[in-house]
């Protein structure tokens, strides 16, 4: 019975994954305009960050690159996690505690295996080179503004990895938990 469950639910578990993975995007997303808000530092910020690492120097088309990667990679890794979990059966979220679970694992591995690497190598030693170089007054605000903030970026941003992956789990627990039900009560109603 549980290999028959797996079948009837592979193609929607990448679905419900995929887009379990672009909701919690997201929300993420908009958690971080909310720290920008209270912050006081301007709307998009961590997105721009993204997209100067990248060489983007218009704050503009950084903010709108660095926002574009920031869903698709949330969106990509909860279709990876789907198409994972369909090989590595213990990954299937058939429940909303089992999801978050998941999720909660999910979130941290994507914060050691990509954030962390990222922030380390990559914006970090991009934001140190704003700083000093000074190519747009807009720019080195923006890297002078994290200055001596490394550490604090990564340990909240393993927070907000957190929230991710427990939104992520909650989600496509709750979708592959409704499949399944649903499912269960449509062979149950074939056999009478």
């Amino acid at each position: 019975m549980e290999l028959q469950k797996i079948e009837s639910t592979s193609k929607a578990l990448i679905v419900y994954c995929t887009f379990a993975g672009l909701i919690s995007a997201m929300i993420i997303s908009g958690l971080l305009e909310v720290i920008d808000f209270a912050s006081g530092t301007p709307s998009g910020t961590f997105f721009v960050v993204i997209g100067l690492s990248l060489g983007f120097n218009d704050p503009t088309s950084a903010q709108y690159v660095g926002m574009g990667l920031h869903t698709l990679t949330g969106t990509v890794a909860g279709n990876i996690f789907g198409q994972v979990a369909l090989f590595w059966k213990k990954l299937i979220p058939y429940n909303v505690k089992t999801g978050v679970y998941l999720g909660l694992v999910l979130g941290v591995s994507l914060w050691a295996v990509l954030f962390a690497p990222l922030a380390t190598f990559g914006i970090q030693p991009k934001l140190d080179t704003l700083m000093i170089t000074e190519t747009s007054p807009y720019a080195s605000s923006i890297a002078n503004h994290f200055a001596g903030l490394y550490y604090f970026v990564l340990g909240a941003s393993l927070l907000f990895h957190l929230v991710y992956g427990a939104v992520f789990g909650l989600l496509a627990g709750r979708m592959t938990g409704v499949k399944l039900s649903t499912r269960k009560l449509m062979d149950a109603a074939t056999i009478e």
